[in-house]
């Protein structure tokens, strides 16, 4: 039979592989790693896609999960059991917060939020109990850039682990592990896929016996990725660096022109000087700044929604990342479950608009936008 040398891994759409008989099952057992037996154990797409993103990030290992969600689910309870304590920042996904707040307290696992200006002192948040800091690189959605290398430096004196959602920055932008972090993931929904059209997650630690945890993790709860899935994320991840690229060059661009625009209030972006940690982002980043970008116009109900309604080019889709440009609304969608007290203290008000832009051309996007605020 010809031996065939596809340039591309194949899609193992298999649910389970077979074997010759119980020695060389044994063998399975004795030497992981070698074959596969079950695809929520091990796929050879889900173990492609884990090595090329650990190779972006420089870690000792990764695993992919079904979701950026079920990554950070691994990623608390690699570290954590019922009666463990986890500090949060204040500034993050609003699912991330539900998590911890919503689910993981029935189960025993208590969280604290800390306000941003207190994170690099943490002096009066650790308990006994405490296990890890989760943040964001670049939060979401107002796009505060915390210095991960002091984070590690506090943590590390805490004594406890600090787990980073890279997702926002990508690796092209961010190494977290590089500057002290103990585990990273991402929802590789967003940019390590690139495409909109893949639902998965991924982590990645720096130490073996973390990433030992971390499948055990995966394959128990089977919250592991598809093999098809799996595939899309390996094929997205070849581009990665040319789309950071474009992403960034698009959203500083977009990012100065609704600055001086009379009826944008404000804009948050780590490219613009005036950005309150942009000299951080310029070193962290290698400078890039990311796709992402959020911008408030007047807090009223019917504002908003004339400017959605009138954008021709730009939906309104509530996730980011993908290859075309979208926006979304933090109050209404991803923080929607934060109280309004909480909402208030962070600024995530009714006009916030949080933009993901694409890789189109930029004379396009700025035509549509300037065309829509005119509408308000």
């Amino acid at each position: 039979m010809t031996q065939f040398h596809p340039k591309i891994t194949p899609i193992y759409q298999t649910s389970v592989f077979t074997f010759e008989d119980l020695n060389e099952l044994e063998a399975y057992f004795e030497q992981p790693g070698n074959q596969y037996m079950y695809s929520r154990f091990g796929n050879p797409n889900t173990d492609e896609l884990a090595a090329e993103v650990n190779k972006l990030e420089g870690g000792a290992g990764a695993v992919v999960t079904s979701s950026g969600m079920s990554a950070i689910l691994v990623a608390v309870l690699t570290y954590c059991q019922a009666g463990d304590h986890v500090l949060c920042a204040e500034e993050i996904y609003g699912g991330s917060a539900s998590l911890l707040s919503q689910e993981l307290t029935r189960i025993g696992i208590a969280v604290t939020f800390v306000p941003g200006d207190e994170l690099y002192n943490l002096g009066n948040y650790v308990q006994d109990n405490t296990k890890l800091l989760l943040a964001e690189t670049i939060s979401n959605p107002l796009l505060q850039v915390l210095d991960i290398q002091k984070l590690a430096i506090e943590t590390k004196r805490a004594g406890i682990k600090l787990v980073v959602d890279n997702t926002f920055a990508s690796p092209i932008i961010t190494k977290p592990l590089a500057l002290g972090a103990d585990m990273v993931m991402h929802s590789v929904t967003k940019y390590l896929s690139g495409h909109s059209d893949v639902t998965a997650g991924v982590v990645v630690c720096r130490e073996e016996e973390d990433l030992k945890r971390a499948k055990q993790v995966v394959m128990t709860f089977g919250v592991n990725l598809s093999p098809f899935e799996s595939w899309l994320g390996a094929r997205g991840l070849k581009t990665l660096k040319l789309r950071m690229r474009q992403h960034s060059q698009g959203a500083l661009e977009i990012a100065r022109f609704l600055e001086q625009h009379p009826k944008v209030e404000q804009v948050w972006y780590p490219g613009l000087e005036q950005h309150p940690q942009h000299e951080l982002a310029k070193v962290q980043g290698n400078g890039l700044y990311g796709g992402m970008l959020s911008f408030r116009i007047a807090d009223d109900l019917e504002t908003v929604n004339t400017f959605m309604q009138a954008l021709q080019h730009i939906p309104f889709a509530p996730s980011l990342a993908g290859v075309t440009t979208s926006i979304s609304h933090p109050l209404r969608t991803s923080h929607r479950s934060f109280s309004p007290e909480k909402l208030q203290k962070l600024n995530i008000t009714l006009g916030v608009i949080r933009l993901s832009v694409g890789i189109e051309d930029g004379e396009e996007l700025l035509a549509d936008l300037e065309q829509a605020l005119e509408r308000v």
